[in-house]
């Protein structure tokens, strides 16, 4: 697949081949799920569970005689109305870190990849470098390059630090280097933007 690769002025910057097993890949809304629920589930943390009675180390002994004392009558001082006995209906363990093969992760990114790039919503550009890190300037650039109305712009080792300061402000557009490429960030935003090196990096990401 070849597409234009354009600078940040929008201007022309020669084509660039993609290789198709990454980015002409049929997608497929089952794997993207998976991969989607996945993530989702990753980020969750697990709950810490609470001791409950039978959890916390108490004496089994009547704590007084049934009768006589005056009190209300008690077997065990583990009890949750008491000071240190164990919690009443607390939080549980909960695991929150599903598995997912390998194999069907990196396909559910190069069908993230191939649906934006069917679907002309794949931007190359030459890089991200800026001379000074001005929010208003770039904006103008995303105006000419028609970034639609939320957009992810991948680099390649590290971004641009002034384009990176001057995106930071600006309201549906996110920016990671290719390390951090996903298939949820590609799929919520409108439009993908990559660099030379963000694709050079995909595809050793891929081939390596």
């Amino acid at each position: 697949m070849k597409l234009k690769v354009k600078t940040l002025d929008a201007k022309a910057k020669g084509d660039i081949d993609l290789n198709d097993e990454i980015f002409g890949v049929d997608p497929r809304a089952d794997i993207l799920h998976r991969v989607v629920n996945w993530q989702l589930g990753k980020r969750r943390a697990t709950a810490r569970a609470a001791q409950e009675r039978s959890d916390v180390r108490m004496t089994g002994a009547k704590w007084y005689k049934q009768k006589g004392t005056g009190n209300a009558r008690h077997g065990a001082k583990s009890a949750p109305i008491f000071i240190g006995g164990g919690k009443a209906h607390g939080p549980r363990k909960r695991d929150f870190n599903p598995s997912l093969n390998k194999k069907v992760r990196a396909l559910g990114l190069k069908m993230a990849l191939s649906d934006k790039a069917r679907g002309e919503k794949l931007i190359v550009v030459e890089d991200l470098d800026l001379k000074d890190p001005k929010t208003k300037a770039l904006i103008g650039h995303f105006d000419k390059l028609g970034f639609g109305k939320s957009a992810l712009v991948i680099d390649g080792e590290a971004v641009n630090d002034n384009f990176r300061k001057a995106s930071a402000n600006i309201i549906g557009v996110d920016v990671m280097p290719a390390l951090g490429a996903n298939v949820y960030d590609i799929l919520n935003h409108e439009t993908l933007v990559l660099t030379r090196a963000a694709v050079e990096k995909l595809e050793a990401r891929f081939n390596g």
